[in-house]
C-alpha cells in the first residue's frame, strides 16, 4: 500500500508541473521546492550553529496555521531557545506567512516521497513535531516513527466519514501508531480513536478560539476603511466563492436596509478581483483604490489583498462566511468573537461551532437571497433580538478559549520538552505555580 501511496504521490508532482504552465498558483507551489534541501541544509547550518533544539511545526495552509499559531507563540515565550521551523503545503499560507517572525525558519514541504522525507527529517533533526488539525504524510510520519521522534497533532477533528474509520482503512489506521499523541478538538474525535485502538488522545478543544480572541484585542486599525463604514450598518462577507455571490449579490442590489457592504472573497487574485467586480457592477470601490476623498462615495468595498479580514470583523454589524455551498465554511470564528451574528451556506454540519451557534441563535444558515432577507431584517430591527444572538457568539468563543494553554500543560505532564537547565528552570517554574 504504500507503494501505491507513493505513486500517487509522484503522479500528483507530475500534474501540478503540468497545471504549473498555466496556474500561478501551482506555479508557486512547484517553484517554491526547487533545490529545497540543499537550501534548508545551507539555511540551518549558518544560523545554527550552536546546534540549538529544533521543533518543526507543519502546517497545510493559511488556516491551519493560524490554528498553529498559538502553539508556536506559548512555546516560543516560554523556551525561546528552542528554534522554530515551520513549513507549508500550499502557497495561500507560505505567500501569506513566509516573513512570520515568530518562526526562525519559514519553508515550503517537499512533497512526500521516501527520499524527501528521509533527508529532510535528517537535516532537521527536530526534537519535536507538530502537524496541525488533519494534516497526514504518510513517509514523513513513518521516517519520524523510524528516528523516534514525537509527533503531535493539534486542534485535531475525526470524524466517521474518513478512511481511517472505513472497511478499506486498515492501511492508513496503521500509519496513525506513527503519532505520539492526538490533541483533538471534542469528544466524537476521542472516541472515534478509541474505536481503532488509539488511547494516546488528549481533548484540548480548538486553538483558534484563542488565535481570534487574541485578534479581538489587538485592535488594529484601518482608517481608511473605518471611515468607509461610518456611522452606517455593515454586512462583511469573508471569504466567498461565486456560489456564495449568486446570494449576495441579489441581497445587496435589492438595497432593501440601505447597509454598506465589504466583500472580501477567498481567491484575491486580479482575474477573480475584476470578475467579482463586473458582477457587482455599480457602486464600489476596491481597497487598492479607497482614499479618504473616495470612501463616502461607493456602498460596496472590496478588498482585493490578503491578510486583513480577520480585523475587520469589527466592523460589521453582520458576518456572512463563504464555503457552504461547496465543501464546507471557512472560519466563523473571527466574526463571532466581536459578537456579530454570522450567515453561512447549507454545508456547514461537519463545523461543530456552526451547528452549536445555529441551534442556540447566533447564527443561521441560509439557501437563497430570500431566505436571507427575513432574518437579516429583524436582526437589523429588533435590537433586543439582535443582543441576544451577539451575546450567544461572544459567550460561545470565551466558553472555548484556553486550548494553547491545555496543550502546553499536557505536554510538560508528558516530559515531551527534552530539557537543559534553562528549561529545566522553566518547567519547576510552571510546576511551583501549580499549572502542571
Amino acid at each position: 500500500m504504500r507503494l501505491l501511496y507513493t505513486f500517487s504521490i509522484y503522479l500528483y508532482l507530475v500534474i501540478i508541473r503540468v497545471v504549473a504552465f498555466f496556474d500561478n498558483k501551482a506555479r508557486l507551489w512547484s517553484d517554491g521546492r526547487k533545490d529545497f534541501l540543499p537550501r534548508l541544509k545551507s539555511k540551518l547550518e549558518i544560523e545554527n550553529l550552536q546546534g540549538d533544539p529544533i521543533i518543526w511545526f507543519h502546517c497545510s495552509s493559511l488556516g491551519e496555521f493560524e490554528q498553529g499559531r498559538p502553539v508556536i507563540e506559548k512555546i516560543k515565550t516560554s523556551f525561546p531557545k528552542f528554534r522554530i521551523l515551520l513549513t507549508f503545503f500550499s502557497p495561500s499560507g507560505f505567500e501569506i506567512r513566509k516573513n512570520y517572525d515568530r518562526a526562525d525558519w519559514v519553508f515550503y514541504l517537499p512533497l512526500d516521497t521516501p527520499g524527501n522525507a528521509r533527508k529532510f527529517v535528517q537535516i532537521v533533526n527536530p526534537v519535536m513535531v507538530f502537524f496541525v488539525k488533519y494534516d497526514y504524510w504518510f513517509n514523513y510520519l513513518n521516517e519520524l516513527k523510524l528516528k523516534d521522534i514525537p509527533v503531535l497533532l493539534i486542534s485535531a477533528v475525526f470524524r466517521p466519514s474518513q478512511y481511517f474509520f472505513q472497511w478499506y482503512g486498515a492501511w492508513f489506521r496503521k500509519q496513525l501508531n506513527a503519532i505520539t499523541w492526538f490533541f483533538v478538538q471534542n469528544e466524537i474525535s476521542h472516541s472515534l480513536l478509541k474505536t481503532i485502538g488509539m488511547d494516546n488522545a488528549f481533548i484540548t478543544g480548538d486553538t483558534r478560539f484563542d488565535r481570534v480572541a487574541e485578534i479581538a484585542s489587538a485592535k488594529k486599525d484601518f482608517p481608511l476603511i473605518k471611515e468607509f463604514c461610518g456611522n452606517a450598518r455593515v454586512l462583511i462577507a469573508g471569504s466567498t466563492w461565486e456560489e456564495d455571490e449568486n446570494i449576495l449579490i441579489p441581497f445587496i442590489h435589492g438595497d432593501f436596509l440601505k447597509m454598506k457592504f465589504i466583500f472580501a472573497p477567498h481567491d484575491t487574485g486580479s482575474g477573480r478581483i475584476q470578475k467579482l467586480c463586473d458582477r457587482i457592477g455599480k457602486s464600489f470601490i476596491k481597497y487598492s483604490e479607497l482614499t479618504s476623498e473616495n470612501s463616502n462615495t461607493a456602498k460596496i468595498l472590496i478588498i482585493d489583498t490578503v491578510g486583513i479580514l480577520a480585523y475587520l470583523y469589527r466592523h460589521a454589524t453582520i458576518a456572512y462566511i463563504g464555503g457552504g455551498f461547496g465543501v464546507g465554511i471557512h472560519n466563523i470564528q473571527e466574526p463571532i468573537t466581536f459578537g456579530i451574528p454570522v450567515f453561512f451556506g447549507p454545508n456547514f454540519h461537519k463545523f461543530k461551532e456552526a451547528v452549536d451557534l445555529i441551534s442556540q441563535g447566533g447564527a443561521f444558515s441560509i439557501r437563497t437571497t430570500t431566505e436571507m432577507i427575513q432574518p437579516v431584517s429583524k436582526l437589523i430591527s429588533d435590537p433586543e433580538y439582535y443582543s441576544k444572538a451577539s451575546a450567544v457568539c461572544r459567550s460561545y468563543v470565551d466558553q472555548n478559549k484556553g486550548s494553547t494553554e491545555k496543550i502546553f500543560q499536557e505536554i510538560i505532564k508528558l516530559g515531551l520538552f527534552p530539557v537543559n537547565q534553562e528549561h529545566d528552570s522553566q518547567i519547576n517554574r510552571y510546576q511551583s505555580n501549580g499549572l502542571i
